[in-house]
């Protein structure tokens, strides 16, 4: 017996209260706007600029331990990882420490350094710092504004591409959902104060791909439905297609989640700020490629037979020759 979290044959109106998904999205949009204007992201390293040490050690790197020996030092926020390399030998046991810049600082001071090597000693007496490495203000603002052209880009991109796969209405509803899906996500991040880092530019952009990738599957069927069904309104069409895609939508979103909720819970902190941007946004994803992006190619109309020309494309009001 085959696992079904969602019946095969389904008949949800996901229509009939349109204007309070729509009001729910926008109030969940503005407040995500005023979180991210009044209280900011809480940038990492990446953002802020700091100190990257290189360490060595012939023992093995035990990142728990390295962090309860720093700790005592209160030197904000600080990331570890252990670096893997085939071409290490068994003595080499590579480990990355970055530290944020102090007090305005644009590295942390020699002293700090020491002190940071003096500290770790404790929980591996023969360790070496190879190289330090600080990444000032000015590049710090430089990698924000990378990031944030790749944003648009991507969106951009998206546009195009679904102008010239369907038509502008559907380009305008998959833009209007992944624009919500990556406000919400900055939203989250600015409400709950969560590092925001590089990391997390790679998630959104990823998001922004899982939520195009959903969009896109109920699309298709919507198109194929209009041809098929041209006696049927765009609303019933839109309801026809969003449930016959329900099941598929349901158990990948489904799929996804239960390997980002272990990665989550086991992959410890280095990982988890881009798996809780993953987690939350398959969740947004799913809800707008439904009720964001069906939404407004239902408020906007679409042509229904790309078999000939019409005048009136767009305009769910027309006169249809069916």
């Amino acid at each position: 017996m085959r696992l079904k979290l969602v019946p095969q044959e389904t008949s949800f109106d996901f229509f009939s209260r349109w204007k309070v998904w729509l009001g729910i999205s926008g109030l969940m949009m503005v407040l995500a706007f005023t979180s991210f204007m009044l209280q900011g992201l809480n940038f990492g390293i990446d953002f802020r600029g700091g100190t990257t040490i290189r360490t060595q050690s012939a023992q093995e790197i035990d990142v728990g331990a390295y962090r309860d020996a720093i700790a005592p030092l209160e030197l904000g926020d600080v990331t570890i990882t252990e670096i893997f390399d085939p071409t290490f030998g068994e003595d080499e046991n590579v480990a990355m420490i970055r530290i944020q810049a102090q007090a305005e600082a644009e590295a942390v001071s020699a002293a700090t350094v020491t002190a940071v090597e003096e500290a770790l000693k404790a929980a591996a007496p023969d360790i070496q710092f190879v190289s330090v490495e600080s990444v000032g203000p000015k590049v710090s603002g430089e990698l924000i504004q990378t990031a944030v052209i790749a944003v648009v880009l991507a969106i951009g991109a998206v546009l195009v591409y679904i102008w010239l796969r369907f038509e502008w209405q559907f380009a305008l509803g998959a833009v209007a959902a992944l624009v919500h899906d990556v406000i919400l996500t900055i939203g989250i991040f600015s409400e709950l104060q969560i590092r925001f880092d590089l990391a997390i530019i790679a998630a959104l952009l990823t998001i922004v791909g899982y939520s195009l990738n959903d969009t896109v599957v109920v699309f298709d069927r919507v198109r194929e439905n209009l041809r098929k069904y041209k006696k049927k309104d765009l609303k019933e069409v839109l309801n026809i297609s969003i449930n016959e895609t329900l099941s598929r939508t349901v158990m990948t979103s489904v799929t996804t989640l239960l390997a980002l909720i272990s990665l989550y819970v086991l992959g410890g902190d280095v990982i988890r700020g881009f798996v809780f941007a993953m987690i939350w946004g398959v969740i947004v994803g799913t809800y707008s490629s439904v009720f964001v992006a069906s939404t407004i190619l239902l408020w906007l109309g679409v042509k229904r037979d790309w078999s000939k020309p019409s005048n009136t494309a767009g305009n769910q009001f027309a006169n249809i020759d069916a």
